[in-house]
């Protein structure tokens, strides 16, 4: 009977996941969902996360999803979320998929239109934070002058 009901691909918050795996390792195909917060979604849902995603039942993947969707109400420790003290609002949020990427580009942008260190950094593509650049970051860099060879 467990065969009947096998789900080779659900859908969880606009993302496609494979049934085969474990529901843990599987959300964590969303993006903006990591292993401790894929834990955290399958404990407060009250799924046991060893189970395989393509046996979950439409209740279950609702219960994920609103899980994902709004930590909030599931009273969630901050320190899960992935957008703490947010810019704009000073809220501690978490987001996910294309909202996620969206943002990062808006911080990219301010940060680079007040000329920050960090969006000076960013712009040229040098690392941002503190890291030596002598030996490391050779391909972001871009082409060294080097020693040409006698032909």
């Amino acid at each position: 009977m467990a065969e009947e009901n096998f789900k080779h691909i659900i859908r969880v918050a606009n993302t496609d996941l494979k049934g085969e795996k474990q529901i843990s390792f599987a959300l964590q195909k969303i993006k903006g969902v990591g292993t401790m917060f894929s834990h955290m979604v399958c404990r407060v849902a009250k799924v046991p996360k060893e189970k395989k995603a393509g046996t979950l039942n439409d209740k279950e993947v609702k219960a994920l999803e609103e899980a994902i969707l709004d930590p909030k109400k599931f009273s969630v420790p901050s320190w899960l979320y992935n957008r703490r003290k947010d810019y704009e609002t000073g809220e501690d949020t978490h987001i996910i998929s294309g909202d996620l990427k969206f943002i990062k580009e808006n911080d990219v942008k301010r940060l680079q239109k007040t000329k920050s260190y960090k969006g000076l950094r960013l712009a040229v593509g040098l690392p941002v934070r503190g890291q030596r650049t002598k030996s490391n970051f050779r391909r972001t860099k871009g082409k060294g002058l080097g020693v040409k060879k006698k032909k």
